[in-house]
């Protein structure tokens, strides 16, 4: 059988191992975790979601607390249409994650950033557009498009220097959403670099409803396929979703993708950005742990461990701090469901809100554990101590095992 290192991935000059680790937020996918990848030959991801927060903690900047300070006399008003994001401070610190990811990277490979469409920011066009155009002037490999069909994102950057050199990518999970994406775009004659087929076993956001278990990740992906050989379109497709082995990705190359997306496995490396006893979670969980829920403020379900701490919790909206998913009208689903409550209960100390949750907070304070569906799985990649904890991996080993095994085989790591 062959090995995943048989192929290679090419973005235009760039003759890659065919592995990209997604992009991960808050902060999961740590530049270590990409520049590992990069470093290996294959393409990683840093996530701008919550930049500033990211900038706060890795870099000791001190935005989120002036961004509260300025803004603490609207934090009992249920209208957040004043509070904005100043975009010199987004910039700041989107260039400053950027540069210091860059001026570590070595090897041959290529370091992409995440960008959210979800992340509305309250002035979704204005706040993307200072994302994506620092993020390529800090000199980013690439940009991939992420979370929301970005119809207009590459318009967005379309007078930048770097829009027809940097690789610029999307997510999609139909091919009705890549025809809608490439009619949208014709007229800028710039065609994605590359396509990740995101399927419906993916962590986080889902591109599908609730009947997200009647979908195929193999189905469409073939979908997507024949549409561009159809439409004489030479673009890389990179499946995703559900890839646990290298045998798995070889299956999707031989099927004619160009490499393949997987992020599971490296939640419980120790480049991961989750604390370690979150990654002990991740190992324990069981199949009937995992659950996709509708709890997200942006609409779109969501997959996490159903034991995730932020589940339920009644906390008080922290916008003035955060406030990365208000839409352009200053509103979030959360922030109704919270005062609906709060009426309800006028006398509770503390209430519970089950029908969403304040992602901002608790994604940052990673308590929204979210996670791909074989999560379960991961138990059977290490070793357990005798504690019942389970051993940490390096990135290079789980790169390398997707890399180099055969026959659905899982390398554990040496012993600790």
């Amino acid at each position: 059988m062959k090995r995943l290192d048989d192929f290679r991935l090419r973005l235009g000059r760039h003759e890659l191992v065919p592995i990209m680790i997604g992009g991960m937020g808050v902060d999961i996918s740590t530049s270590d975790l990409a520049l590992e990848a990069a470093r290996l030959g294959g393409v990683g991801h840093i996530s701008d979601a919550m930049i500033k927060t990211v900038s706060d903690r890795r870099y000791q900047t001190k935005y989120v607390k002036a961004k509260m300070a300025q803004y603490k006399y609207n934090a009992e008003n249920r209208d957040k249409s004043d509070v904005k994001f100043n975009l010199d401070h987004l910039a700041e610190a989107t260039r400053l994650h950027v540069e210091s990811t860059m001026a570590r990277k070595t090897g041959p490979g290529m370091v992409f950033i995440n960008c959210m469409e979800k992340l509305t920011m309250n002035a979704p066009k204005e706040t993307l557009k200072v994302r994506m155009s620092t993020a390529l002037d800090a000199g980013i490999d690439g940009i991939t498009l992420a979370a929301g069909l970005h119809l207009g994102s590459f318009a967005l950057i379309e007078d930048h220097p770097r829009f027809r050199d940097a690789k610029l990518g999307i997510i999609v999970s139909s091919v009705r959403a890549l025809q809608l994406f490439l009619k949208k775009n014709a007229r800028l004659n710039r065609l994605p670099d590359y396509i990740v087929v995101e399927g419906p076993l993916a962590g986080g956001h889902l591109g599908f409803g609730m009947d997200w278990a009647e979908h195929d990740l193999a189905t469409i992906v073939g979908e997507v396929l024949k549409y561009l050989k159809d439409e004489h379109l030479d673009i890389p497709v990179l499946p995703a979703g559900g890839i646990f082995t290298g045998s798995d990705a070889v299956r999707f190359l031989e099927m004619g993708g160009a490499g393949v997306q997987v992020a599971t496995r490296f939640t419980v490396t120790r480049e991961c950005g989750l604390p370690d006893e979150v990654k002990q979670e991740y190992f324990k969980a069981g199949e009937d742990d995992i659950e996709v829920n509708q709890i997200s403020p942006t609409g779109y379900p969501m997959r996490m461990i159903k034991s995730s701490p932020g589940i339920g919790d009644g906390i008080r909206p922290n916008c003035e701090a955060y406030g990365y998913l208000l839409d352009a009208s200053g509103k979030c689903a959360y922030i109704e469901a919270w005062n609906r409550e709060i009426e309800a209960h006028p006398d509770a100390k503390r209430i519970s809100v089950t029908d969403k949750t304040c992602l901002c907070t608790h994604m940052r304070n990673f308590e929204i554990w979210t996670c791909g569906q074989l999560t379960w799985r991961l138990k059977d990649t290490t070793h357990r101590a005798p504690d019942g904890s389970y051993q940490l991996l390096s990135a290079a080993h789980v790169f390398r095992d997707y890399q180099f095994s055969t026959d659905d085989s899982i390398a554990l790591p040496e012993p600790a």
